[in-house]
């Protein structure tokens, strides 16, 4: 169930930060609201998650996922470019994600 709730809690903050985006500097009420809402249930789960699966462990697994669809959603939606430098940063941010939880 931990990590249903890890699921949930990269699904929130992903939404949350596209929100964000949107909100423009907070100037846009709609997503200025979502905002808040999206990161209050983002924390929720996270914080249910780490009952049983090691902080490290699940804040990595949480940062890297959330900073792969985070940037899938920015090329996707809002047309950011794409380099060869991201995906390998990005790869590397995975990898070390994957590591920890070898590690553990």
């Amino acid at each position: 169930m931990s990590f249903l709730y890890l699921i949930l809690a990269i699904i929130f903050e992903t939404l949350g930060t596209t929100a964000l985006k949107l909100s423009n500097g907070f100037s846009v009420l709609l997503p200025s609201i979502a905002v808040v809402v999206f990161y209050i249930f983002c924390f929720l789960f996270l914080s249910y998650s780490l009952k049983t699966i090691d902080m490290s462990v699940a804040y990595a697994i949480w940062g890297s996922v959330g900073i792969l669809l985070v940037s899938i959603v920015g090329i996707v939606f809002m047309h950011e470019s794409l380099s060869v430098v991201k995906v390998v940063s990005i790869a590397l941010i995975i990898l070390g994600t994957i590591g920890l939880r070898l590690a553990n």
